[in-house]
């Protein structure tokens, strides 16, 4: 039985661990190439050998998002490699500073935005020649519930999250007329290291893992999956879809 993403390619940020890893694995057993994204090799490498035990092939870019010299470099290679994207998961992200928005300092919130926002805006400009090239490119962006609830002491990272999913929306609107897709998934409380060091005392167990993410992501990466510029949230424990206001 053929695969849903035979023969494709999906760039993964952030694959070394959590969503990223589980979202990159999830993504071999559908059938695609990964080209997974992340500053560490250790997990790269440990990703490296989960898909090849699952009869899957990756390509490891070890790469800071703030390198966008790189990112530029990396889009060169897989177009003369590939000559395409077929999926980018743009899921690499930083916390921030936990702190009222009065003791921010503007260094700390500048390197955060640069992550969070820049970089994926850097990431849409090198790689949107390479989607439109896919018969069926989809990019699905990794936001968060802090960009709609305003909570005290998260400002930076809802801030940047909220920009994020505006970037998104943005992009598909501009790419409504083509194959590219492009939505945004929140989901939720999820057990990674960033939910740990947010909220220390909590029961991982409580919280969903990663691979539950990591599944409802896949379903929007899919060739068959036509809508675009949605916010798709997991907090109820299922997909739901919500239309961004006009």
């Amino acid at each position: 039985m053929t695969k849903p993403l035979f023969e494709q390619i999906a760039l993964v940020t952030g694959a070394s661990r959590g969503i990223g890893y589980a979202t990159a694995l999830a993504l071999a057993k559908a059938g695609a190439h990964v080209v997974a994204v992340a500053r560490t090799v250790g997990g790269l490498e440990e990703l490296d050998d989960a898909i090849q035990a699952v009869g899957g092939t990756a390509t490891l870019v070890p790469l800071d998002l703030e390198d966008f010299d790189g990112i530029t470099r990396l889009a060169m290679v897989l177009d003369d490699r590939y000559g395409k994207l077929d999926v980018l998961v743009a899921n690499a992200g930083q916390l921030g500073p936990v702190s009222p928005l009065a003791h921010v300092e503007t260094k700390e919130f500048e390197t955060l935005m640069k992550v969070n926002v820049t970089a994926n805006l850097q990431l849409l400009r090198c790689f949107d020649p390479l989607l439109r090239k896919a018969s069926a490119g989809r990019v699905v962006v990794v936001s968060s519930g802090a960009a709609h609830a305003g909570r005290a002491y998260r400002g930076p990272y809802a801030i940047s999250k909220a920009a994020l999913e505006v970037m998104a929306r943005t992009y598909a609107a501009e790419t409504v007329t083509t194959p590219v897709r492009v939505n945004i998934c929140n989901p939720g409380p999820t057990r990674t290291k960033m939910r740990a060091q947010l909220m220390p005392g909590e029961d991982p167990q409580t919280v969903q893992p990663p691979e539950d993410a990591a599944e409802a992501i896949l379903s929007l990466c899919l060739p068959s999956f036509q809508e675009t510029g949605r916010l798709f949230d997991l907090r109820a424990g299922r997909l739901l879809h919500y239309n961004p206001p006009d």
